[in-house]
């Protein structure tokens, strides 16, 4: 019996993607746009949620923050000072949020522009945020629910997937025009 190749199908393993045979000037692919979109939403309900659970930290994990920075009280900065109403804790726990914040959406935007390393990142910090959400529900008996972590885990998953796809892996990995430093258009003269 002779085997007959479908060319509609996949094979199950592929070799690894060739960055030159993409055109440098391919287009965005709407792959690169839809996962460059999760991940600003994603900066955005990670930064609500920090918002949400903030306001309700256990008292355990607020010791443990103030224990770790010493006791806002005692400190004359006026920052701290503004923040001693919530509570040092909450405070550092903002702060942390607040820079994870600001590194998604500044890694969203790379990947809008075709970072191929911002694009590798974004696709490793969604695998540990599945992984530590999996490891809570497994081990600590979590629940993922609408008012925990059920937005981010579904936005992360949903990132992973438009990242990782032929189209958004190409377009990062395309070669670039290589400009140089003094080179100039008679235009912008």
């Amino acid at each position: 019996m002779s085997e007959q190749r479908h060319p509609r199908k996949r094979a199950a393993f592929e070799p690894p993607l060739d960055p030159t045979t993409a055109d440098a000037a391919m287009r965005r692919p709407a792959a690169t746009v839809a996962g460059a979109v999760l991940v600003l939403l994603r900066a955005i309900a990670g930064a609500l949620w920090a918002v949400s659970v903030a306001f309700s930290l256990p008292p355990w994990l607020q010791q443990i923050a103030g224990a770790a920075s010493g006791d806002a009280s005692a400190s004359t900065d006026p920052e701290l000072a503004a923040f001693a109403d919530l509570g040092l804790g909450t405070a550092i726990f903002l702060s942390v949020m607040g820079l994870l914040f600001v590194v998604q959406v500044a890694l969203g935007i790379r990947i809008l522009f075709g970072g191929n390393l911002s694009r590798v990142l974004v696709m490793l910090i969604s695998v540990g945020s599945i992984s530590a959400s999996f490891v809570g529900w497994w081990e600590l008996g979590l629940e993922i629910t609408v008012r925990t972590t059920l937005l981010t885990l579904s936005l992360d998953i949903l990132v992973l997937l438009a990242l990782s796809s032929r189209d958004a892996a190409a377009y990062a990995r395309r070669p670039r025009p290589r400009r140089t430093h003094g080179s100039r258009t008679a235009a912008a003269r």
